[in-house]
């Protein structure tokens, strides 16, 4: 049989490919992470992770084991919540940055769905200050929105540098004003942008002016222009800009979940705890 604890470490450790970062999540040390997964490998009788001074990779039966670990962990949880009587109940209005909602976000919802089906999720997606003016009016139980780096609300789950992003045939002109690409305001990226760009006083013209994201990426890929992303965002067919293009660093920017202090705090600790407890995979599809 396979211990639960055992199996959570090793889902953790599959998910960020990092011992150092499942440990953090977990609140353990690493050796302790270490001796979970050796401790699994025996039970196993296989070798489930490799690992060398650079990268972590799953082999064949690892990668084997982690559908079956995320199937008996669910089924681990769905029983301990109707055992101990914590079945919820409710309706939990929860809003999530467009961008967000193209990482693992929708998986981990869906998972929680399956885990809490007598709660009634009510999913907002829209730009992160849309969601924290709802949430402040009572509109919304829980956000999940990128917000400047080191601002004192809510729960960190990530910081991530935002740089500028374009198409691989994009061209710059040093004398002419960068094309941009932008959200309207109010938005947080369009003022790291601009923010960015008045500070070495280079000259730009937006050529752009979107709502959500699918219009930036849109947009970008058009070559209309340039536009500033998270860096664990980018799609596979856009790359970041090199220095060597002159744009200047535009800054790191946090992953937050804030909750509404009125909300039922069942409901609302239990998808935080979700989303905090299962790394987000923060690289974004085309």
């Amino acid at each position: 049989m396979f211990d639960p604890v055992l199996l959570k470490t090793f889902v953790t450790v599959a998910e960020t490919l990092n011992f150092t970062q499942a440990a953090q999540v977990l609140g353990l040390s690493q050796p302790t992470v270490s001796q979970h997964i050796r401790k699994l490998e025996l039970a196993a009788g296989r070798n489930l992770i490799t690992r060398d001074t650079r990268d972590v990779r799953l082999t064949d039966n690892g990668d084997a084991l982690l559908g079956f670990a995320r199937t008996i962990l669910a089924a681990h949880d769905e029983a301990s919540s109707y055992f101990t009587g914590s079945a919820m109940r409710g309706r939990l209005r929860f809003g999530s940055a467009d961008d967000l909602a193209l990482t693992q976000l929708p998986q981990i919802l869906r998972d929680f769905r399956q885990l809490y089906p007598q709660i009634n999720l009510e999913l907002t997606v829209s730009q992160s200050g849309a969601l924290m003016r709802r949430l402040q009016a009572g509109q919304l139980d829980l956000v999940f929105v990128k917000q400047e780096s080191g601002e004192p609300l809510g729960r960190l789950v990530r910081r991530d540098r935002m740089v500028w992003v374009g198409h691989k045939s994009v061209t710059i002109d040093p004398g002419s004003p960068l094309p941009l690409i932008v959200y309207q305001a109010p938005s947080l990226s369009r003022t790291f942008a601009i923010r960015a760009l008045e500070s070495v006083g280079r000259t730009w013209r937006i050529t752009c002016n979107v709502k959500e994201v699918n219009g930036v990426l849109a947009a970008v890929r058009a070559g209309i222009g340039v536009a500033v992303f998270p860096q664990s965002l980018i799609p596979t067919d856009l790359v970041q800009l090199p220095s060597s293009m002159g744009l200047p660093e535009v800054g790191d920017v946090d992953f937050a979940l804030v909750e509404n202090p009125a909300a039922a705090r069942e409901p609302v600790e239990a998808l935080a705890s979700a989303i905090m407890g299962r790394p987000v995979q923060l690289r974004a599809v085309p």
